[in-house]
Formats: structure tokens, C-alpha cells, sequence
């Protein structure tokens, strides 16, 4: 195998999938695409303390997910790269087909599942 994709795939693995791990740090991304926010915001927003959310962002920015300017005494945090978002866009919708696919195969097993109650009477 090629030792360039093997390097590439545990780079990605331990700095992308490791930070992504969490579904609060996803929200924190999608939150962040829409216009950048400090911390005070993103805890209201999400709903959840304000230390959880900087925790949350600490491993996001250790990771180069996002990115953090100052404003005054404000750390105003923004996404790192769009392209995450455009990533993260593309496994929902792989989530969403498979998803969509394994209703239909439970739809199908159902209506055999009812075919084969009736030819028994």
C-alpha cells in the first residue's frame, strides 16, 4: 500500500475524525460557518456551559478547525476552512441515503412479511 495515502489517512484519523468525534463539536462548526462568534454566543447557542464550549473549541483549534482573533477582550472564534463544512455536508448526505435506503429495505421485509401471513390463511 502506498505509504503517502497510509500517512495521509492516519493524519486524517487523528486530527480531523478524533475532532469530530463529538456532535457538539460539529455543531460548533456549523454554527461557526454562518459567522464567526466568541464564546459567550456559541454557549447560548448551543445551550451548553460556557467552560464544555471552550473545551470544545480548544480541540477544534488545536486541530486547526478554527481559527481565533481578538476584539478587545473577546476571542472571536471562525471556521478554519470552509471546506470542512462541505465534507461534513457530504457524510450527512451519505448518512441520509443509507438511512433512506435501510427504510425502504424495512418497508419491503414488512410488506413480505404480510404476503407471506396471508398466503398461510
Amino acid at each position: 500500500m502506498d505509504t503517502q495515502l497510509i500517512e495521509e489517512i492516519e493524519m486524517l484519523h487523528n486530527r480531523v475524525c478524533t475532532a469530530l468525534g463529538d456532535p457538539k463539536r460539529v455543531m460548533l462548526l456549523y454554527i461557526l460557518a454562518g459567522k464567526p462568534r466568541n464564546v459567550t454566543e456559541l454557549a447560548a447557542e448551543l445551550a451548553i456551559p460556557q467552560p464544555t464550549v471552550s473545551r470544545h473549541l480548544s480541540v477544534l483549534r488545536e486541530r486547526s478547525l478554527v481559527k481565533t482573533h481578538r476584539e478587545g477582550t473577546s476571542v472571536i472564534y471562525a471556521l478554519g476552512d470552509p471546506r470542512v463544512i462541505e465534507a461534513l455536508d457530504l457524510l450527512r448526505a451519505l448518512v441520509r441515503d443509507q438511512a433512506h435506503a435501510q427504510a425502504h429495505l424495512a418497508d419491503f421485509a414488512a410488506l413480505d412479511a404480510q404476503r407471506s401471513q396471508s398466503n398461510e390463511e
